[in-house]
């Protein structure tokens, strides 16, 4: 990776090849092999079943803006093209002082008619989110992101404050996505296709969860944001610019028309893998059949990664 991110400097996964195409399988290292599952279904999906017919040609996307000095991210903010900036904060061994001059350096780049989000990933307790989230908002924040990590911290974060919460781990990781509506504890759900199953599973959570939603990406190569692409695609309504323009954040890509956006918009298409390049960016695949296998027999049905000879 360009930038460490979210504590991540290397990303890893496996790309499946299949009779609808290419599909990836990456979770993340901490991930057990029930979470695994609905990201190898993903990756089935891709590769063997294909995904809905799109209603629009076009998805426009915000850039992702790691827990960067504000200088640099005042840069990647203005040379980014897109209209809209989502902000990593409460990075670990950074302070609250560190935050706000990246948000608002991230403004600055944009000027008062760009839109800026801020991501926490579950870091803060409600005292410190409903704090921090009012501060921040002298930079107009359209939402704030998973300031906490349950859905009761973000219940009682989203009445303390005036600012949209959007929902994203509490419902890729939870057993069952579709509790955050019940609790009253978001505005937005920020949707995953890998994390949800592939693109059908997701759409089915989209229309039951009954909020806006934001489609993003797991910081993955051009295969992985294919199916993100495909899934805001198909989605009846798109209100808010989506978190697919992640391809800059790696130092390469698998493909010979990499998804990154133009103007701030990514053309809906599926890009064809580049054989070059994949060996290029080949890694050891210590473990990874080992996961899929684990994963497998979670998710049940045809064998998407063979097992080891």
């Amino acid at each position: 990776m360009r930038t460490r991110f979210r504590g991540v400097t290397r990303r890893e996964g496996v790309l499946v090849q299949g009779p609808a195409g290419w599909g990836e399988f990456s979770p993340f290292a901490e991930y057990g092999p029930a979470e695994c599952a609905r990201w190898l279904a993903a990756a089935r999906e891709a590769a063997f079943e294909g995904w809905p017919a799109p209603v629009r040609d076009r998805v426009p996307v915000n850039v992702t803006i790691p827990a960067v000095g504000a200088r640099r991210a005042y840069e990647m903010a203005k040379e980014s093209g897109c209209r809209t900036a989502k902000v990593k904060v409460a990075e670990r061994g950074q302070t609250d002082g560190d935050d706000l001059a990246r948000v608002e350096a991230v403004r600055a780049a944009l000027g008062p008619e760009g839109r800026v989000r801020i991501d926490v990933n579950g870091a803060w307790d409600v005292e410190h989110a409903a704090r921090m989230i009012r501060t921040l908002d002298r930079w107009e924040l359209e939402y704030a992101e998973q300031p906490c990590a349950t859905l009761e911290e973000l219940a009682l974060v989203r009445r303390r404050v005036d600012v949209p919460i959007a929902a994203d781990e509490s419902i890729r990781r939870a057993e069952d996505p579709l509790k955050v509506r019940a609790a009253e504890a978001a505005d937005v759900a920020v949707l995953k296709v890998q994390p949800l199953g592939g693109v059908a599973a997701a759409l089915r959570v989209a229309e039951a969860c009954g909020l806006p939603v934001v489609v993003s990406s797991a910081v993955e190569t051009s295969v992985g944001l294919a199916a993100g692409l495909a899934l805001a695609a198909a989605l009846p309504e798109l209100p808010f610019a989506c978190g697919l323009g992640t391809l800059s954040l790696l130092e390469g890509d698998v493909v010979d028309d990499p998804l990154a956006p133009v103007a701030g918009e990514i053309q809906v298409r599926r890009p064809v893998v580049d054989e070059e390049a994949l060996r290029r960016w080949e890694a050891p695949a210590d473990g990874w059949r080992e996961r899929a296998a684990e994963a497998q027999a979670h998710l049940g049905g045809p064998a998407v990664i063979e097992a080891a000879p």
